[in-house]
């Protein structure tokens, strides 16, 4: 079972650069959250706040009734074993093949027996689709491969709470769906508690149960998937429909000249919401939500077409 994060009121910065002031929310306990944001405004810099390899200069980070903010450093030790992480890159030690690196924080982190070891390295490579492959190096394999290994690592020590930095860079579509399914399909096995840095939309639009947007220097929205994916709000929108027209330029936030030109301009309509991405053996997740639940619920119209089974994802410009 996950465990809940609460954040409040966090504020970074780096010397004189702001990262983002006052972002306050809360990711419920063995869901899907999903956090988006142009380039540069500090996703990443969030997911290292939130295991303490960052301080914030103000604001809290609460979790199992720890604030990882300001704890003493044994504590935050002992905190961060509730983490599985997986880097952009999977972070894979070069010169130890697959199966020594996710052997890697059981033999840190635990006494086991080299036996149950061999065990539970076996089950997380097996979860992942890794078995046969053991022996090879992280050169040897690919890009997919790599994030699956790291995937297995982030997942040996049982982890309550699963961060994801980035795990679609450098991925091809295909590969991207596949990891997709295999995420959706672990939050059913292990009900951890999941949080996702990404910039695909296709993965925030399909995967989460909640999505999340930093856009400058704030948290601008953050929710169920449904209410995100239906906001008139200008920078959700045009973000998660990737849209020209809105307040995000090529420098992050367009300048006064740039909206004025396109004040008039006709904004194409929301496209359908989706269904959820839902685990391979068919059984809803224990945080699954019928499809249009939080749209009934709050009196909300959703985009015409959506839910529908087996749409295709329209996405204007």
């Amino acid at each position: 079972m996950g465990v809940e994060i609460k954040i409040e009121h966090l504020t970074k910065s780096f010397g004189k650069q702001l990262i983002w002031k006052d972002v306050t929310l809360t990711v419920p306990a063995g869901e899907i959250c999903v956090m988006l944001g142009p380039s540069g405004t500090g996703k990443s810099v969030l997911l290292k706040t939130l295991i303490g390899l960052i301080k914030p200069e103000e604001g809290s980070v609460v979790i199992e009734g720890v604030d990882i903010a300001s704890c003493p450093e044994k504590e935050l030790y002992e905190i961060r074993k509730l983490f599985g992480v997986l880097f952009q890159d999977g972070a894979m030690f070069g010169s130890m093949n697959l199966y020594d690196n996710v052997a890697f924080p059981l033999r840190e982190h635990t006494k086991k027996s080299e036996s149950e070891i061999r065990n539970i390295v076996m089950e997380k490579m097996d979860l992942v689709g890794l078995l046969g492959a053991e022996d090879k190096l992280p050169g040897e394999i690919s890009g997919g491969m790599r994030k699956r290994a790291g995937l297995a690592r982030a997942l040996v020590l049982d982890p309550e709470i699963v961060l994801f930095d980035e795990p679609d860079s450098g991925l091809d579509p295909v590969r991207t769906a596949f990891l997709n399914q295999l995420i959706v399909d672990l939050n059913a096995q292990i009900d951890a508690t999941f949080l996702i840095v990404t910039h695909d939309i296709n993965t925030a639009r399909t995967v989460p149960d909640n999505i999340g947007l930093l856009y400058h220097k704030h948290l601008a929205m953050f929710g169920p998937r449904e209410m995100l994916l239906s906001s008139e709000e200008p920078v959700v929108r045009q973000f998660l429909n990737a849209q020209r027209v809105g307040p995000i330029g090529m420098s992050e936030e367009k300048d006064a000249d740039e909206l004025e030109a396109e004040k008039d301009q006709e904004l194409p309509p929301l496209p359908p919401i989706p269904l959820q991405l839902e685990p391979s053996n068919g059984i809803p997740r224990r945080s699954q939500r019928e499809p249009g639940a939080w749209c009934s619920e709050n009196g909300v119209t959703p985009p015409p077409g959506s839910f529908a089974q087996g749409m295709s994802m329209a996405i204007g410009d």
